[in-house]
């Protein structure tokens, strides 16, 4: 039988280390834990919460209702081939410690995605990314409980509706699809994403003139670890906001009164803006408010340097947003769940 916990605090449970309590707590393990913890919920009136690794969402209040916990762990090999393997994962496994893993048993694809903070379970609900690489072209497929039908499902990648940042269970299954496993299919032969620049400067500067994948997942992490504050020093959830993605003309606009502004082309109609220049552009970069601020070193971040409130940290993306709006007639969308 699970164990419920009441009045749980919930700090250690989200990144940004907001000191908020959930009513009721559980963690799950096994799937028909999951199950029970769902019918005491049902049985009891509550709404509940899915929480995993808890690095991308802020909590603005307490808890009203059942949060839980996905503790689930295992990596299967599904299928193996000369030239590529096939994972299955659970949700509840960490996701930089899965990075490393494969790396170390030479299965190739998740070099880019290097310390990208939290569980896999939210990997495809984010479709999370980082230089040059999204986590979509090697999920195959997603095995998830649909609270609706009461029924297991798994769907294939083709089913996910991935876009950037985005998917079919941030959309039509939002708050319908408890993910429970991932089958990534994984590489045996090296082949090697390095259009990021920064990528490039680490290897060149440590005088790496053929790396493999281990060499560039040292790159990625000493990037992020220098841009990136550690959510176990300082709390964040990482990107609070996405890169905008622009029709032509406003990107075109921009370029007027500000000749150096970068984009990337997505087609001939879209350019994608990063957030992080908007908002350093717009003197956000560094500011702080006491407990609470925007990173020093990467405008993306808001920070919570202890004893923030969610709604503070809240209140400050909601002026960045209008601020961003007022200068570049850009609109900034926030990345990170809020609760």
């Amino acid at each position: 039988m699970i164990e419920i916990h009441k009045n749980k605090s919930l700090k250690k449970f989200n990144s940004f280390g907001i000191e908020v309590k959930a009513q009721f707590f559980c963690q799950v393990s096994e799937k028909h834990e999951l199950l029970q913890a769902l019918e005491y919920a049902s049985a009891n009136t509550l709404k509940y919460l899915i929480l995993g690794g808890g690095s991308n969402l802020l909590f603005s209040k307490n808890f009203d209702g059942l949060v839980l916990k996905i503790e689930n762990k295992g990596i299967k090999i599904l299928e193996e081939t000369s030239e590529s393997i096939l994972i299955e994962v659970s949700a509840g496994e960490n996701w930089h410690e899965l990075v490393c893993f494969t790396l170390a048993q030479n299965w190739y694809g998740f070099e880019n995605l290097s310390l990208i903070p939290g569980n896999v379970g939210a990997s495809p609900m984010q479709n999370i990314g980082a230089y040059g690489i999204e986590v979509m072209h090697l999920i195959e497929s997603v095995t998830f409980y649909q609270t609706q039908t009461s029924n297991w499902q798994t769907i294939d990648k083709d089913q996910c509706k991935f876009g950037y940042r985005e998917s079919i269970f941030k959309q039509e299954l939002k708050d319908k699809a408890i993910i429970w496993s991932v089958n990534f299919r994984l590489q045996k032969k090296v082949n090697l994403k390095l259009d990021y620049g920064d990528i490039n400067l680490i290897l060149k500067d440590k005088r790496i003139q053929n790396p493999d994948p281990q060499d560039v997942s040292n790159a990625v992490i000493e990037i992020r670890q220098s841009k990136l504050p550690d959510p176990a020093k300082i709390g964040n959830a990482g990107s609070f906001f996405k890169n905008p993605v622009v029709q032509k003309s406003v990107f075109d606009a921009l370029k007027v009164n500000y000749p150096l502004a970068p984009g990337y082309s997505i087609d001939t109609n879209y350019v994608k803006v990063p957030a992080g220049w908007l908002i350093e552009t717009a003197g956000w970069k560094g500011k702080s408010f006491g407990t609470y601020g925007v990173h020093n070193r990467q405008a993306l971040v808001l920070v919570n340097y202890g004893g923030a409130s969610g709604d503070q940290i809240l209140q400050l993306a909601r002026d960045i947003q209008a601020d961003v709006k007022s200068k570049f007639n850009i609109d900034l969308q926030i990345e990170v769940n809020l609760i």
